[in-house]
């Protein structure tokens, strides 16, 4: 995924971009490849998007890895760095599935869902 847009919208908004794309799937047209996030309000964007945050994404995206190794890069406490990607998976800027390490058990591999991510917002 190349292109991840964080934007303020409203309800009618967000229906109407998906019966933008169930149209085009319809005509039998290409589904962009791209993931779009609304928020209805301002303050929620805010609230997910804190310096710390931004700078775990930056994290992530350098260089994927498990939560434990990405915490030491930042010199971050586990967690709280566990806290802050399960809410930029709870939107989709990182995914996070489970590995199995050959003869080392298990862990989450953390990888940024886009390069790059677009904020857009509307404050009327």
């Amino acid at each position: 995924m190349n292109k991840l847009t964080l934007k303020t919208g409203t309800q009618e908004e967000f229906f109407k971009r998906g019966r933008q794309w169930a149209k085009a799937a319809d005509r039998g047209a290409p589904i962009p490849a791209e993931i779009t996030v609304s928020f209805e309000d301002p303050a929620d964007v805010m609230k997910l998007i804190t310096t710390a945050r931004l700078a775990l994404f930056r994290a992530v995206k350098e260089m994927p890895g498990s939560i434990t190794d990405i915490a030491e890069r930042l010199q971050r406490d586990r967690s709280a760095v566990k806290r802050d990607l399960d809410e930029l998976a709870r939107v989709g800027l990182v995914t996070m599935a489970e590995k199995v390490l050959p003869g080392h058990g298990r862990m989450k591999e953390v990888r940024a869902a886009a390069q790059r991510f677009r904020l857009v917002a509307d404050i009327a």
